[in-house]
């Protein structure tokens, strides 16, 4: 059970997410000062590139582990980590011949007598004309066969992490120069269209398309970023060139709970301990 300071009924729920570029590296660098200020509830980490006990051994015992490693070893993993333990409702995702492990993994949570479902996921980042560009098509197919399934499953369900594609110009700094690339194809963002509903669209991001809900651009708005990746090359991070790949994906039920959201920018390039930021999520269940 939580401790009174993590207690559902006293306060919204905090979901994060953060992609650490291998965990163990990450707290090195500095994640375990982070994650000891934010209060989070549960927190969805993608490329974790570590053992179960690793992960355990740097959480420490008052967080219940859920890991999905990657079939290679040192590549990819998700996990999620909650204040609670929670029921593994699937792992697998798509047609058993496809190798998603490492890459989803569901859990049901109760809050305040409420299912809330946490997707942690780590879309493929994909490579222009090379089968790695094909298995994240078949991925992103995957999840669109799945998210319906997920929303008829529970009313309250967040789908989150590093999906690796800008669905919109507002997502990546210099999208114009990254139209011919993976994470911002046309191809890929139309998967998105799908999931969200097209930018033209007059119920964009509210009901259209499947019926989910983009979070950070919902509290956003119409404007660049927030981004939450960034180069470790040049200049990229001073001059916050980056773009915004991590997202929540909440249904319609959920994104209405939603009373903060922030991407936990680092405020100095040395003070970063992954190329990417947590995006952290409070929702009022």
């Amino acid at each position: 059970m939580p401790s009174s300071s993590h207690d559902s009924t006293t306060k919204p729920l905090r979901i994060a997410s953060i992609n650490t570029n291998g965990i163990r590296a990450a707290f090195r660098k500095g994640m375990g000062d982070w994650l000891a200020t934010r209060d989070v509830d549960i927190l969805a980490i993608q490329e974790v590139r570590a053992a179960t006990e690793d992960i355990e051994a740097l959480l420490g015992p008052e967080w219940s582990i859920l890991h999905d490693a990657a079939s290679a070893k040192g590549r990819a993993g998700v996990a999620i980590a909650s204040r609670k333990s929670a029921s593994i409702h699937r792992v697998e995702l798509g047609h058993p011949d496809f190798d998603s492990a490492g890459r989803w993994l569901e859990a049901d949570y109760e809050v305040n007598g409420k299912i809330v479902t946490v997707v942690s996921t780590y879309v493929h980042s994909g490579e222009v004309d090379t089968p790695k560009q094909v298995e994240k098509f078949t991925f992103l197919d995957s999840m669109l066969t799945r998210l319906p399934e997920l929303a008829a499953h529970s009313e309250r369900v967040v789908v989150l992490g590093d999906l690796n594609v800008g669905h919109r110009k507002f997502d990546i700094k210099n999208w114009k120069g990254n139209v011919k690339r993976a994470g911002f194809l046309p191809e890929e963002r139309a998967y998105f269209d799908k999931i969200l509903g097209a930018e033209d669209e007059a119920d964009y991001n509210n009901g259209a398309g499947l019926g989910w809900v983009d979070v950070g651009r919902k509290a956003a708005g119409e404007v660049d970023g927030p981004f939450t990746w960034w180069s470790w090359r040049g200049q990229a991070f001073d001059n916050d060139t980056g773009w915004r790949i991590d997202y929540q994906l909440a249904t319609p039920a959920l994104a209405a709970s939603v009373v903060n959201y922030t991407v936990d920018r680092a405020d100095a390039y040395d003070q970063r301990w992954s190329d990417h930021a947590p995006v952290v999520v409070d929702y009022n269940i």
